[in-house]
């Protein structure tokens, strides 16, 4: 029986076609995928060997910060092979970033002063800095950047502060953000910290709300033009047990010609590395195909 949420999305699709015929669409080939939720999803060096099919993999995640501690959460991964393994996957060309936020955990920046210490703490415990006594759990290696994935939070939380602190490093530093799907985000802290410019990326979470995936086209288009200057990504979830999982059918003859029409289509994200491996339909090697 077909979901509830793949109807009312063929039902907005075919009325958005009727309307307003696709125009060509342009592939990128890039697959965001988001890797560290589950031990038994293997090493991140495994995924990205994996037949080539992500192109960027985000670690998921920094969860406690902003309150003077930091813990890095990698559902029972072992550290001491993640360093190589990042080098692996640069080495390979896939770009490793650091998710911060996420579920659960204890984390919030309510000053700017404790965005500014978390920035400090990123830049030399995961990215490009070095400071005596500052312990690098990964050792030398050094990740792309940071994904912003921000769950929990008040209204006077500071991660515009944090992203602009970030941004003052400069490339190869890269920032990412991977909000909800509905537009406007409706939280003013997300919102302030997008209003900043300085990701290069955001991945529009289209699954785990309700009513995720219907009228796509006009949520897609909000996104895509509130944000020109960043590659803009269709979230996808690869469980088939999540709301809002969409079929590869409905990816490829509904979504995909939809999303492509926008100048700033970056790709697709994958959550996760996990659901993907378990998805017996091979859901990325097909989406590969078309993104």
């Amino acid at each position: 029986m077909a979901r509830p949420t793949s109807l009312l999305l063929v039902l907005a699709a075919v009325l958005s076609v009727l309307i307003c015929p696709a125009a060509a669409s342009e592939k990128t080939g890039q697959i965001t995928v988001f890797w560290g939720r589950h031990e038994d999803e293997g090493t991140l060096g495994d995924a990205c060997n994996f037949s080539r099919i992500y192109t960027t993999v985000n670690m998921a995640f920094l969860n406690v910060y902003g309150h003077g501690k930091y813990h890095l959460d990698l559902s029972g991964h072992r550290l001491d092979g993640v360093g190589g393994d990042i080098k692996h996957c640069q080495s390979l060309g896939i770009p490793v970033f650091l998710s911060i936020g996420g579920f659960g955990g204890d984390y919030g920046l309510p000053t700017s002063q404790s965005a500014v210490d978390l920035a400090d703490h990123l830049w030399y415990s995961y990215l490009g800095g070095s400071r005596e006594g500052v312990p690098r759990p990964f050792g030398d290696a050094q990740l792309d950047g940071i994904d912003f994935f921000l769950e929990g939070g008040g209204v006077g939380e500071r991660y515009d502060v944090l992203a602009r602190e970030l941004a003052k490093h400069g490339q190869p530093l890269r920032l990412t953000a991977t909000p909800r799907r509905a537009f406007p985000d409706g939280r003013v802290f997300v919102e302030r910290a997008l209003a900043t410019g300085v990701f290069e990326r955001i991945h529009v979470r289209f699954y785990d709300y309700p009513n995720c995936t219907a009228w796509i086209e006009d949520a897609w288009g909000r996104w895509t033009a509130a944000y020109p200057a960043s590659k803009v990504f269709l979230g996808l979830t690869a469980s088939e047990k999540d709301s809002c999982y969409l079929e590869r059918k409905a990816v490829f003859e509904i979504v995909m010609p939809i999303v492509q029409k926008a100048d700033n289509y970056g790709g697709v994200m994958l959550w996760d590395r996990y659901s993907d491996e378990q998805n017996f339909n091979q859901y990325s090697s097909y989406v590969k195909n078309w993104v």
